[in-house]
């Protein structure tokens, strides 16, 4: 078959891999209809994820009709078509018990976190589905039917983009009347945004420095944008436009923002686990006594942290890898319910075949490109 995958730092390729198979009894295998490019992924191709091996299939955002069947599987059955949440769970670990899918104890054997689809071997080191087939195993926790009347577009960010942004959200306690500065304007972030509208956010800024990503924030009703090239210090402007700072802030940008000189050299030198640019606007931008939450993806360790800048202001940080699984089923409902609809992100739909195309538009943010899917 063949599936994207890594050969070296800003180097994707298709290539010709082998078939997954059933390895345990409560795997299932599935025929990928539709798969997308995380802006995570792009964590991994600049080199920033630690044990990823050349030829490791990528991607995490993933669904299909399911093929094979291991002969413990209840849950789903042949030809069923179903959607794949992005972190890998037993679900009776004391963790899934809980509900923590993300932090499910039997599911890496190579760290403390738990596992992820296609996101190299510190957390776990499972294919991905940027494939025309992929092995899912623990399928009586994972895997979830979706109604055929919906289209492959309208759910295949069950897998990621709409539990991580909505999870941001919910733990970062959005409500009625609060001010909330969303950083990032990607996926997860225009996501977001539409999350804090439904939950009736009285003032949302969306701050990025790409000007067709701020247009497109700039469409939902009443959002306001900044660009943070404009400002020499962006969070500091909040402030001052919001009287004493946003409620919560949301950092949907992660270890990829953009990055200072030393913070390149040092992150070259592996003493600095990437970019802290967005945290550190958001150290300004909240208010005392408000919340942060990192939805972004973060890793190693940070020279310099603000953290005394959160400690003196009383400032809540929450942060960490959503439990998608936790989330699919309330938000397949409103999508059922026409409720909520989140295609308006997607802005290209290419084969798998161009898949090394794909991740260049992504990456270097070419042709007005927000979301890929891609259909093998």
């Amino acid at each position: 078959m063949k599936a994207i995958v890594y050969n070296g730092k800003k180097n994707v390729d298709v290539e010709n891999v082998e078939d997954p198979k059933i390895e345990k009894s409560d795997d299932i295998i599935i025929k990928v209809t539709s798969t997308a490019i995380c802006g995570s992924d792009l964590h991994l191709i600049h080199g920033m994820i630690p044990n990823m091996p050349k030829g490791f299939r990528l991607g995490h955002e993933t669904m299909g009709i399911v093929e094979e069947v291991g002969k413990d599987v209840v849950k789903v059955k042949k030809n069923d078509r179903v959607i794949i949440p992005f972190p890998v769970a037993c679900g009776h670990c004391c963790y899934c018990e809980h509900g923590h899918f993300s932090q499910c104890d039997n599911s890496n054997p190579n760290g403390e976190c738990g596992g992820i689809f296609g996101y190299s071997n510190t957390f776990g080191g499972y294919d991905g589905g940027q494939a025309e087939y992929l092995r899912v195993p623990y399928a009586n926790v994972g895997p979830t039917i979706v109604p055929e009347e919906l289209q492959d577009e309208k759910v295949l960010f069950l897998t990621d983009v709409l539990p991580t942004s909505y999870w941001g959200v919910d733990i970062g306690g959005v409500k009625r009347g609060d001010t909330v500065v969303v950083l990032g304007c990607g996926p997860i972030g225009l996501t977001a945004i539409k999350w804090c509208i439904l939950r009736g956010a009285n003032r949302i800024i969306a701050v990025d420095n790409v000007g067709y990503r701020l247009k497109h924030a700039a469409s939902y009703k009443g959002v306001e944008t900044v660009s943070f090239e404009d400002y020499d210090n962006t969070g500091e402007y909040i402030k001052e436009i919001t009287s004493g700072g946003a409620d919560v802030v949301l950092d949907c940008v992660g270890m990829d923002g953009k990055m200072t000189k030393l913070e390149k050299v040092e992150t070259l030198l592996k003493l600095q686990g990437g970019s802290k640019s967005a945290i550190e606007i958001a150290t300004q931008a909240v208010r005392k006594c408000g919340t942060v939450v990192l939805v972004g993806v973060y890793g190693a360790r940070y020279n310099m942290f603000p953290l005394g800048d959160f400690f003196a202001r009383n400032i809540t940080l929450k942060m960490g890898q959503c439990p998608a699984q936790r989330y699919v089923d309330p938000i397949l409902k409103l999508i059922k319910q026409g409720e909520f609809d989140a295609t308006d992100i997607i802005t290209h739909k290419l084969k798998l075949d161009e898949g090394k195309h794909a991740y260049e538009i992504f990456d270097k943010k070419l042709e007005d490109c927000i979301k890929v899917i891609l259909k093998p």
